[in-house]
């Protein structure tokens, strides 16, 4: 077996241009599925929301679900597609144990929504990303792989099938091709991802729960030399995390930049991406739209929006993510630098809810990007699975400001939080971090701290206040940090005064 040349980052793009695409499935938060009255709550036992229409039972004819079909028009409006006047269900025909009926009811030719686009910033600069459509179908169930070490059919001795998940409503949204990002494609593909979300989020048709699968995003990647022809792309299937959407565009330019150096070729196919190594390996060929044999699907009449109908569902969008930002900047008084760092980090709703827990922009934003960020990016995960909610940094914020606890000590409240000890009031009474506020205990601190330190008690006597820093710190030490410093060092100052 030959071995490919391993390039870095930097090499494979100074080398080729990547040229990037995303197709995206979004399952709709219907009460019921897309052809059938089944309830679709998440996490039920195995196999218990399912009826003969969703199995594909002999017999058993669907109806399309109107709410379904809203929610994808008014993805579509808020993506600034173009709303089809009129279209139609087709038959997706293959043969996998998650398909019941072995065919996919989807749109094929006729879909609802075309020619759109979604804007995205990154560092300042807007980046318009072409959507090509938005179209509605049902969901698969789930295959388990068990008994192997991978979760994958290779090496398991048994697999198992749940269909529960079997005609949920489920949108498509996919990308056109994405040329001329250079080294910042796999940035740029994450930031997509990330505004898709707050998008269809602000809707409130989807939880977009990703480490649920109610989004997922397949990732299309193919590297070309700087002027010639796009090459041959390969697709990321079933990327379940923003940041992984990030690495899987990143580990597929690295890969083909090796195979491409090596003079091999790029083999259209279905890849699977490896969220402990950050590596994508093969997965099968890819089929084309003719292996599907699509044929209008003979037993749902064609879907006709009327022109009324889409203009009152654009006029009832809410305020969009973009706009929304924008107004909040306003409103928070943060710069164009402060407002990006926060974009960026992925902290924009998460700051919002912390303010309208009670806490001000500035502190929010303080605790958001300084100790929680650090603690994401060491656990190398999102900032909303932490485990802390912005109604627990609001009540962090309040004990600081109240006097009960310092910086310092609300850094250990937060450690408890995120261990799941309660909430930051209790993490404060069950440890016992309230700080220390009896005068006569502090007045008692302070006096030790001065006769241990006589050299430093004569310069501030001398005038020297800068010194009481020293003094502020040793009463600090000797209260376990429980002590507010303010308090200390006016004490401080009056004594030697």
């Amino acid at each position: 077996m030959s071995t490919v040349t391993h390039m870095s980052y930097e090499e494979a793009v100074a080398a080729f241009e990547p040229v990037i695409g995303l197709e995206t499935h979004v399952e709709l938060g219907t009460n019921t599925k897309m052809f059938c009255g089944c309830p679709t709550a998440f996490g039920a036992e195995p196999n218990t929301q399912v009826c003969p229409v969703c199995l594909g039972l002999p017999g058993a004819l669907p109806v399309a679900n109107r709410a379904a079909i809203e929610a994808t028009i008014r993805i579509g409006l808020a993506l600034n597609c173009s709303i089809a006047p009129w279209g139609r269900f087709a038959r997706k025909n293959y043969f996998y144990p998650d398909m019941p009926k072995n065919f996919q009811i989807s749109q094929y030719d006729e879909p609802l929504c075309v020619e759109g686009y979604l804007d995205v910033e990154i560092d300042g600069e807007l980046v318009r990303i072409g959507i090509e459509r938005v179209h509605l179908e049902e969901d698969t169930g789930k295959t388990l792989h068990v008994g192997g070490a991978t979760g994958r059919i290779h090496g398991a001795t048994e697999s198992l099938v749940d269909y529960n998940r079997a005609g949920i409503p489920l949108v498509e949204i996919v990308t056109k091709p994405v040329p001329g990002t250079g080294a910042r494609a796999p940035e740029i593909a994450r930031a997509y991802v990330t505004e898709l979300r707050d998008v269809i989020r602000t809707l409130d048709v989807s939880d977009v729960r990703m480490e649920q699968g109610s989004m997922r995003c397949d990732v299309n990647t193919s590297l070309n030399r700087p002027g010639a022809e796009w090459g041959t792309r390969t697709e990321t299937k079933n990327v379940n995390s923003l940041r992984s959407v990030e690495r899987a565009v990143r580990s597929e330019i690295i890969r083909q930049a090796g195979v491409l150096t090596d003079g091999g070729k790029i083999i259209q196919e279905t890849r699977h991406f490896h969220e402990d190594t950050g590596d994508t390996t093969s997965g099968r060929s890819k089929e084309t739209a003719t292996d599907y044999r699509y044929f209008p699907e003979p037993d749902l009449v064609p879907l006709a929006p009327s022109a009324e109908w889409i203009e009152e569902l654009r006029a009832a969008l809410p305020e969009l993510p973009r706009v929304r930002r924008e107004r909040l900047q306003s409103d928070w008084g943060f710069s164009d630098l402060d407002m990006q760092s926060v974009i960026n980090a992925g902290a924009v709703e998460l700051i919002a809810a912390t303010v309208e827990a009670g806490a001000s922009a500035a502190s929010a934003r303080k605790w958001w990007l300084g100790e929680l960020a650090r603690r994401a990016n060491e656990t190398e995960t999102e900032l909303e699975a932490l485990g802390v909610t912005p109604v627990a940094v609001a009540e962090l914020q309040a004990l600081v400001d109240s006097g009960k606890i310092n910086d310092k000590l609300a850094r250990v409240v937060l450690e408890g939080v995120i261990a799941g000890e309660g909430a930051p009031a209790e993490v404060v009474a069950a440890r016992g971090l309230e700080v220390v506020s009896d005068e006569g205990a502090l007045t008692k601190a302070v006096d030790e701290a001065i006769a241990a330190n006589p050299d430093v008690a004569t310069k501030v006597r001398e005038g020297k206040v800068a010194a009481a820093g020293a003094l502020v710190g040793a009463v600090m030490k000797a209260t376990g940090g429980k002590a507010d410093a303010k308090t200390v060092r006016e004490l401080i100052i009056a004594r030697l005064s």
